[in-house]
């Protein structure tokens, strides 16, 4: 399946994992058997950035390390299939936007002590899995479901938990 991932930089320095990023985020796509190609917009910034956006957004004065902004309302576990929510510009699904906040995702993976190349690959999977309607807004049955589908795609990629 060829999906369209297009990468945005806000960093002033070079960002050297668009590769995994996209690597991880079709993994995703595809673990959750999603067969229509797929548009998703990232924008990598900073604590700044993302904090800006938080605000705009979602009215959370606060930075973070990933937002997600999903087209469609989709039911998690259940793809979408309907061709007739392709664009008909790029014969695409407009997934959704991301945004991923690069030095937040520095700082997390020395707090959890493992990659940064594990940290975006696994935000960038979370986001993915948000997109396509599953949340963690409980404590409970949802975000252990998410979770769950979370470390199978990363298993996947070959970057389980250490």
């Amino acid at each position: 399946m060829e999906h369209d991932i297009m990468l945005e930089t806000e960093l002033e320095r070079e960002f050297p994992y668009g590769e995994l990023l996209r690597t991880c985020i079709t993994t995703a796509l595809t673990a959750e058997q999603v067969e229509l190609p797929c548009e998703v917009n990232v924008l990598i910034t900073d604590d700044d950035g993302i904090h800006q956006i938080n605000l705009e957004q979602r009215q959370v004065d606060a930075p973070t390390d990933v937002l997600s902004f999903p087209m469609f309302n989709l039911m998690p576990g259940e793809p979408p299939m309907e061709e007739g929510l392709l664009d008909p510009a790029t014969g695409r699904l407009p997934l959704g936007d991301m945004a991923i906040s690069y030095e937040r995702a520095v700082a997390q993976a020395e707090e959890f002590g493992h990659s940064v190349q594990r940290e975006l690959g696994y935000l960038a999977v979370h986001s993915v899995l948000h997109l396509l309607g599953y949340d963690h807004i409980d404590e409970g049955a949802q975000k252990a479901r998410m979770r769950q589908r979370e470390e199978a795609i990363m298993n996947q990629v070959g970057m389980p938990r250490a």
